[in-house]
């Protein structure tokens, strides 16, 4: 089995395929680090963090089963990944080495590897998505200043179109990053971009 390790942490990414190597034969490992790597590698499974899932991860390796390792995240955090990506499965945190290997037999397979937990919260989460298929909690300002970030603008040319001040904008931006966990435009980007309850 062919598996890509794209964690952020390039220590946790040796450690894994350390532990996927000792005492098991079958298992072709690769940890990369940059998107160019190996045009020609074909991973069946991908494991990857939340910083690396996005639509490039899924454009590279359209065929790949991809993992998300739960490093810790809100359960709207995964459920957010959930919809808006096809995942084919989630590491919960405290994932032993046997159910490690035993994710992606499964996955590789085609079937669905979760913690029950992550199921349920799917399952019974009514408070993330609106009936229109919205995210909730993010307002019709906040959703034009994402789909303006979207689009590559700066924070004087969002103020522009959106007859703000900057000042408001980065105001808005700071409330957008809270309610995404996250601090950077290209990790926001990464989350919002093909989701349709921004369009």
């Amino acid at each position: 089995m062919n598996v890509l390790i794209k964690v952020s942490n390039y220590l946790i990414s040796e450690a894994l395929c350390d532990l996927l190597k000792k005492g098991e034969k079958g298992y072709h490992i690769v940890v990369t680090t940059n998107w160019d790597g190996n045009a020609n590698l074909k991973p069946d499974v991908i494991l990857a963090d939340i910083h690396n899932i996005n639509p490039k991860l899924f454009s590279q390796y359209p065929e790949s089963k991809i993992i998300l390792i739960d490093t810790g995240l809100k359960e709207d955090e995964i459920i957010f990944i959930l919809l808006s990506y096809k995942i084919s499965g989630v590491l919960a945190p405290n994932t032993d080495i046997h159910l490690l290997k035993k994710s992606l037999k499964v996955v590789s397979e085609g079937e669905v590897w979760m913690d029950n937990s992550i199921i349920k919260a799917f399952l019974h989460n009514t408070e993330l998505i609106t009936k229109t298929g919205r995210i909730k909690g993010i307002t019709e300002k906040e959703n034009e200043v994402i789909k303006c970030i979207s689009k590559g603008y700066r924070n004087k040319e969002i103020a522009s179109r959106l007859s703000i001040s900057e000042h408001t904008v980065k105001a808005h931006l700071n409330r957008i990053f809270r309610k995404f966990n996250v601090s950077r435009r290209t990790q926001l980007m990464a989350l919002t971009k093909d989701n349709n309850a921004f369009l």
